[in-house]
C-alpha cells in the first residue's frame, strides 16, 4: 500500500443525489471561480481605475484653463441723470477667458507624482486583495477534500467494525465469547456511527464555506476533481519579502508623503500665472440733449457695442504669515518619519512571518513522512491482528485497538497532508509569491 498520495474515492455519490447539479472543479479552477466572486477583487479593481482617472485628472494642472462667459440684462426703468436717459434694456456681454499656471511653487508636479503613488499603491493593494482571496479559496478546498477523505475513512472503519461484530456474534452463538464482548462491539460501532455522523456534518459545512468563497448557489453539490493531495519534498526555501505587497504599499505611503510636504511648502511660496481673454459689450443706449456750436441743444442717441483682448500676467508672493508654513512643513515632515516608522517595524514583523511560514513547511513535510510510517504500522498491525483474531489467537480488546489505531493513523496522514499545502499557501503568501 503507498501513502505518498491519499486516495479518494467518490464519496460525493450521496450528496449529488440530493442536488440538480455538481461543480466539478480543480484547485485552479477553484482560484479562478472565488477571484471572480470576490468582491474585495471588485472593489480593488474599481480603486485601480479610480487611480488611473486622478493620474489624469492631476496632468490637466499643466494645461491651460478655458472659460467662457455670458450675461444678458433688462434693467427697468432707464436711468436719469445730467439729462441724459441711459437704457440697459437688452444689455449683453460676452467673453473667452485663458488661464495658464507657468509656477505654482511646484504644487503641479507634487500633485502628479503623487498621482503616480497612488496609482502605483491601487496596483499592489489589488494584488495584495488577490492573493488574500487565492489563499482562502486554498484553504476551503483543502479542507474539503480532507473531510470528504475523513468521511470515507469512517465508513471504511464502520464497515471494519461490521465485520468484527458479525465474526463475534458467530462466536458468541456457538458459545465461545460472553454476551458482553458482543455489547462491546456494539457500543464501539455506535461511538463510530456518531463519529461518522459528525463528519458528514463537517463536510456540509465546509461545503458551504467553499459554496460561498465560489460565489456559488448553497445548495449546490461540489465534487474536488484532485482526488489526490499531493506531497513533494520543499526545494530552495527563502524567507525574502521583497515581493510583498505590503511592503510597497508601506513604502508608497512614504514616497505619499513625501509628495505631501513639497505641496505643503508650495501654498507658501510665489505663484506664476498668466491670462488671456476676449470680451465683447453692447446695447448699452445714452440718449438725451447735447449743446451744439451754435449754443442750441440738439437731442442725441448713442448705442455703445465694442470688444477687446487683454493679456495679463499675475504674481503672488507671500510675505509673513506668523510661522504658518514651517509649522506646516514640519508637521508633515512628521508624517514622513512616521510612515518611515511604520514601515520598518512592519518589515521586521513580515521577515518573522515569512521565516515561520519556512519552519512550518519543513515542519509539515517532516509530520507526513511520521504520518506515512505511522499509518504503514498501523495498517499492518490491523492486518495481522485480523487474522489472529479469526484465528482466535487475539483478544477483542486487541483487536479494537488495532482498529482504533488504524483509524487515528489515516486521520492523522489525512491532516498533515492538508496543513501542508495550507502551510505551501501561507508561504507563498507571506513570500510575496503567490499569484
Amino acid at each position: 500500500m503507498k501513502f505518498r498520495y491519499i486516495i479518494f474515492s467518490a464519496i460525493v455519490a450521496s450528496a449529488v443525489a440530493a442536488h440538480a447539479d455538481t461543480l466539478r472543479i480543480n484547485r485552479d479552477q477553484c482560484r479562478d471561480m472565488a477571484i471572480e466572486a470576490s468582491e474585495d477583487i471588485a472593489i480593488a479593481r474599481n480603486s485601480v481605475e479610480q487611480a488611473r482617472l486622478g493620474k489624469k485628472a492631476a496632468f490637466t494642472g499643466y494645461l491651460p484653463n478655458f472659460s467662457g462667459t455670458a450675461t444678458g440684462m433688462y434693467r427697468t426703468p432707464d436711468s436719469e441723470f445730467s439729462g441724459m436717459t441711459l437704457s440697459m434694456k437688452g444689455l449683453y456681454m460676452a467673453g473667452i477667458n485663458l488661464t495658464q499656471p507657468i509656477y505654482a511653487g511646484g504644487k503641479i508636479v507634487a500633485a502628479n507624482r503623487l498621482a503616480s503613488i497612488g496609482q502605483k499603491a491601487a496596483l499592489e493593494q489589488q494584488r495584495m486583495t488577490r492573493m488574500d482571496v487565492i489563499a482562502n479559496a486554498d484553504n476551503a478546498y483543502w479542507n474539503y477534500i480532507a473531510v470528504l477523505a475523513k468521511v470515507d475513512m469512517m465508513r471504511a472503519y464502520l464497515a471494519q467494525i461490521d465485520t468484527v461484530y458479525s465474526q463475534t456474534k458467530k462466536s458468541f452463538e456457538v458459545g465461545m465469547i460472553t454476551k458482553n464482548d458482543l455489547m462491546r462491539i456494539d457500543a464501539r460501532r455506535s461511538q463510530v456511527v456518531y463519529q461518522l455522523s459528525q463528519v458528514e456534518s463537517g463536510a456540509d459545512l465546509c461545503r458551504l464555506a467553499l459554496c460561498n468563497i465560489l460565489g456559488v448557489s448553497s445548495d449546490s453539490a461540489i465534487e474536488p476533481l484532485d482526488k489526490e493531495i499531493p506531497v513533494t519534498q520543499p526545494q530552495h526555501l527563502s524567507a525574502d519579502i521583497a515581493d510583498r505587497p505590503e511592503l510597497s504599499l508601506l513604502q508608497a505611503d512614504i514616497d505619499a508623503k513625501e509628495q505631501q510636504v513639497k505641496i505643503t511648502r508650495a501654498d507658501f511660496l510665489p505663484t506664476l500665472g498668466l491670462q488671456a481673454g476676449w470680451s465683447a459689450y453692447g446695447n448699452i443706449k445714452l440718449k438725451g440733449y447735447a449743446e451744439a456750436p451754435d449754443g442750441s441743444m440738439q437731442p442725441f442717441s448713442s448705442n455703445s457695442k465694442g470688444n477687446g483682448w487683454l493679456v495679463m500676467a499675475s504674481l503672488s508672493v507671500p510675505i509673513f504669515h506668523w510661522g504658518e508654513g514651517m509649522h506646516k512643513v514640519r508637521k508633515a515632515k512628521l508624517d514622513v518619519t512616521n510612515a518611515s516608522l511604520t514601515l520598518e517595524k512592519n518589515r521586521r514583523l513580515m521577515r518573522i512571518e515569512a521565516q515561520q511560514t519556512v519552519n512550518n513547511v519543513m515542519t509539515g513535510y517532516s509530520l507526513i513522512e511520521s504520518a506515512d510510517v505511522a499509518m504503514q504500522q498501523a495498517q499492518l498491525s490491523l492486518d495481522d491482528m485480523k487474522v489472529r483474531y479469526k484465528a482466535g489467537l487475539a483478544s477483542l480488546t486487541d483487536m479494537l485497538d488495532a482498529q482504533a489505531q488504524w483509524q487515528t493513523s489515516w486521520s492523522n496522514m489525512i491532516e498533515a497532508r492538508t496543513q501542508y499545502q495550507i502551510y505551501i499557501t501561507d508561504y507563498l503568501r507571506a513570500t510575496g509569491q503567490l499569484k
